[in-house]
């Protein structure tokens, strides 16, 4: 009899045990390797630390799948198209082999077996069961497995040679916690990898193109020498700004970079990332931004400044912003990889998935060791409360894993000064000369105008407000639901007038309730308004008579400059963000954004994450506290010592190796999502294993988990849910969530 791996399935053969167990075992090995040295052989970490990972990665690549060869797992393998749960946990004869090692040299590879599918669970909870620590709970099965451990280690034996167990070792010299996560990742992706590979779910081999840093620097240049030549004193200091950030000389691993709006960042910061990848010899490069729809616009320019002759576009600069990491293997294939050499995405799915414990989310995170990273608005990207935890891994894989970090932001705060947020001060070093920011910063002097409103307002006397402040105009909401609800009753104010066109009409709606694909239609479709109403000098011509209902997913990144601006009472940075896409580059002199409270009333929903930052905010507003970013770096105490408790919970949980705990609780945007797919074809190609992760990017909308629960919601795949409700490119998935509201309305009515 042939021992397997994995039954055969779909027309695709049967994996044997040898086949998979020694790709993976080759495989995390040559992850381990790769997250310990760079390609020229220079180190990531210490000596001690990449000998450690590799050991680590061989001995769990060796051991995962031991239990598979039991003779009851090998009578479900054997079964053609067979989906039966393994009749005994496969990953336990592994560990139980592994925890045999002398001195606890087999602890941390234990684990990783342990954990390569359920993933990393509490320790400290782990190690008070001590004898059958990281075995099955089941004292049936963990007699089962250690009476037949001998046999099943004597098969594995007679196919493949198995690692001299090590000698006494120097164990994990930095962060063990980390490390941890960097071990599982280099295991899981592995695992995943050569199952996907073996069905057909990615291609046999996965190449992707080099970094070459200096050649896409001297791209860059090009790009901008012949695209930015305008005159005037604002571009030559863009122009200034770019050559000191690209020539900058930093010796430190992190820095900061306090960039004014309008100072051309995208390109700028660009250049000084390239210029220390080339230094640092780094492996790829991130630039993390904080909301969903930047991205399009930032790859877009970064695809045509840095791409080199022959090559493809989107294998250089990846966009990935989905969080649907999928655990269930036929789906898995689709979970997105830190794999290109530049890398545009989300601070949601960056730090979740530092954070996470699961292997579908973690298996990226040996990508990261060595690399370059851009942090824009980097004071604004997580909830306050979660800045203490992120700093000190962004310190961990600064100093142990050789990672460096450019932190950035229009009016950047030093939050790593904060006691509140660490106890030791670091010195980052800013890359701009303070002269040259100083000169830039006075194009940002008597810009806007910051008024508030005193009292809460109805729907109704905020759409009359809307509808006399000069145009073009642009209202954000707190949540998703709130911004379709104004969107579509300020749209029937307008009665007759409302334009059948959805791009041209006098209201437009921009929210995560859009799959992505219909967010850069808008996006585009508001620039050309935009272009195109500036030249008008009434804002009252009908090139201007418009308004814009988003979410906070404009308030960073996005070049848009509107006249009037009305904010839902949020935060001071938000507040500030916001004021960023309203006269932005001094064109209007009549500039202003208006702070506003809801009142209490059908369909209006709340946002409970931004409570403590509200009252930091309206607190200012009642002392007649003038607004400016002065206030910021106050702000952002006085939030951190209304939400101290959380910050506590989530380092005293880091510190323990709570790894579930920090999973559950680092979430950056606070729901539990899930991903909606409205599109009916990618709901097809889902059904039969077809789709593409990128397809899934495009047209999957997040949605909270209890919303797709209470619309009984059928799910295609772990984590993603059919969209059976109405959709349409104006409300997205709040055209059914309306429709449902209404009809409930209508009905407790009756």
């Amino acid at each position: 009899m042939e021992y397997l791996a994995h039954s055969a399935r779909d027309g695709v053969p049967a994996q044997s045990y040898v086949n998979h167990v020694s790709h993976v075992t080759a495989e995390a090995v040559a992850n381990a390797r790769a997250a310990a040295c760079k390609a020229d052989g220079r180190p990531n970490c210490s000596p001690q630390e990449a000998a450690a990972l590799m050991q680590c990665a061989a001995y769990a690549g060796a051991y995962h799948d031991l239990g598979k060869l039991s003779r009851d797992n090998q009578e479900v393998l054997h079964e053609i198209d067979g989906r039966k749960r393994l009749p005994t946990n496969h990953v336990d004869a592994g560990a139980a082999a592994l925890l045999k090692f002398p001195d606890n040299a087999g602890m941390i590879p234990a684990l990783m077996v342990y954990s390569h599918h359920r993933g990393l669970p509490s320790l400290m909870e782990e190690y008070i069961h001590e004898k059958t620590c990281f075995r099955d709970k089941s004292p049936d099965v963990r007699k089962k497995v250690s009476d037949e451990l001998d046999s099943l280690l004597g098969v594995h034996g007679s196919m493949l040679e198995l690692p001299p167990q090590p000698g006494k070792t120097e164990g994990v010299q930095g962060d063990a916690r980390v490390f941890c996560r960097m071990a599982l990742s280099c295991l899981a992706d592995a695992d995943h990898t050569d199952a996907a590979i073996h069905y057909n779910q990615y291609p046999a081999k996965m190449t992707a193109p080099q970094l070459r840093a200096e050649e896409r620097l001297a791209q860059l240049d090009w790009y901008v020498n012949t695209r930015f030549t305008a005159s005037g004193q604002r571009n030559e200091l863009r122009t200034e700004m770019y050559r000191e950030c690209r020539d900058a000389t930093i010796c430190e691993r992190i820095a900061a970079c306090d960039s004014p709006v309008g100072s051309g960042k995208t390109t700028v910061v660009m250049a000084h990332l390239l210029r220390q990848a080339k230094e640092r010899g780094a492996r790829r490069i991130f630039v993390v931004l904080p909301f969903t729809n930047i991205i399009s616009q930032s790859v877009k320019v970064y695809r045509e400044a840095l791409v080199l002759p022959g090559e493809k576009p989107e294998e250089v600069v990846a966009a990935i912003h989905h969080r649907a990491d999928f655990q269930d293997p036929l789906f898995r294939a689709y979970s997105a990889q830190w794999r290109a050499p530049i890398i545009v995405t989300t601070a949601v799915a960056f730090f979740e998935t530092i954070a996470s414990n699961m292997p579908s989310a973690l298996r990226r995170l040996h990508e990261l060791p060595g690399s370059v990273i851009f942090l824009d608005e980097a004071h604004a990207a997580l909830p306050v409360k979660l800045l203490p935890l992120a700093w000190r891994w962004m310190q961990i894989l600064a100093d142990e894993w050789d990672c460096y970090w450019l932190l950035a932001s229009g009016s950047l705060v030093e939050f790593w000064n904060l006691p509140e947020i660490t106890a030791d001060a670091r010195l980052v070093p800013q890359l701009v000369p303070q002269a040259l920011r100083s000169r830039l910063a006075t194009y940002e002097q008597h810009r806007i105008k910051i008024s508030h409103f005193e009292k809460p307002l109805s729907c109704e006397a905020l759409y009359a407000a809307i509808k006399a402040a000069p145009g073009p105009r642009i209202v954000i909401a707190n949540t998703v639901q709130t911004a379709a609800v104004l969107a579509d009753g300020l749209r029937a104010s307008y009665g007759d007038d409302a334009d059948a066109d959805l791009l041209n009409g006098k209201v437009m709606h921009l929210s995560t309730a859009l799959c992505a694909a219909d967010r850069e239609r808008v996006i585009q479709r508001v620039k050309e308004r935009l272009d195109a109403g500036r030249a008008k000098a009434s804002p009252s011509d009908p090139e201007n008579d418009w308004t814009l209902v988003a979410t906070s997913c404009v308030e960073a990144g996005v070049d848009f400059s509107f006249r009037t601006g009305f904010r839902e009472l949020a935060s001071l940075l938000s507040l500030l963000q916001a004021a960023g896409r309203v006269g932005r580059n001094g064109e209007y002199s009549d500039a202003v954004i208006w702070t506003f409270k809801l009142q209490e009333q059908k369909w209006i929903t709340q946002n409970p994450a931004l409570q403590d930052a509200q009252c930091v905010l309206e607190d200012y507003f009642r002392r007649g506290t003038t607004i400016s970013p002065h206030l910021c770096t106050d702000a952002i105490r006085r939030e951190l010592v209304r939400g101290t408790a959380i910050s506590q919970t989530l380092m005293a949980a880091e510190k323990k190796y709570n790894f579930p705990e920090v999973c559950e609780k680092f979430k950056v945007i606070p729901d539990d999502t899930v991903l909606a797919i409205a599109d009916e074809a990618l709901k097809q190609k889902l059904r039969y294993g077809c789709a593409d992760w990128k397809d899934i990017q495009r047209f999957g909308i997040s949605i909270r988990r209890t919303r797709a629960s209470k619309l009984r919601l059928q799910e295609l795949a772990e984590g993603v849910f059919d969209w059976n409700l109405r959709y349409d490119s104006f409300l997205g998935v709040m055209a059914g969530v309306l429709d449902e509201l209404k009809a409930e309305s209508q009905f407790l009515c009756c």
